[in-house]
């Protein structure tokens, strides 16, 4: 019998924590607790998932773009790399359309972006396929 993925939940919202892991569980995902940036970076070691759900606001108004700048730019999160990170925030622009001069924007670009709420066949279709169950 294969594993379930595992996916990393990092969002300081206690409500969405609790419905969107109630819908990746039930869709045979385990899924991983985070509610800030500094928590969710010591889970990615931990736990080593195989998606990363983020959200953007959290202490600070861009803890998520940090989060996801490390996991993909610091040596040490070197070997957490190529895990997909899905941003989901209630911002309602991404990382480009919000910041479309910044040289630096590719830094904090996730893999998929989805604002809240979210669009839940499409954010499970994202999450399967980056999970490798499509």
């Amino acid at each position: 019998m294969s594993r379930a993925a595992k996916v990393l939940l990092i969002d300081d919202d206690k409500d969405f924590q609790a419905s969107t892991k109630s819908l990746l569980e039930s869709h045979g995902y385990t899924v991983i607790q985070a509610y800030s940036g500094k928590e969710g970076l010591r889970n990615v070691v931990d736990h080593k998932p195989d998606v990363i759900v983020l959200d953007i606001i959290m202490e600070s108004d861009s803890e998520g773009y940090g989060v996801n700048a490390a996991i993909k730019h610091e040596d040490k999160y070197t070997e957490y790399r190529e895990i997909p990170i899905i941003m989901v925030s209630s911002i309602q622009s991404s990382p480009h359309e919000r910041f479309p001069q910044a040289i630096e924007v590719g830094m904090i670009q996730p893999n998929r972006y989805f604002t809240k709420p979210l669009d839940i066949p499409g954010f499970l279709e994202v999450v399967d396929k980056a999970a490798g169950k499509r």
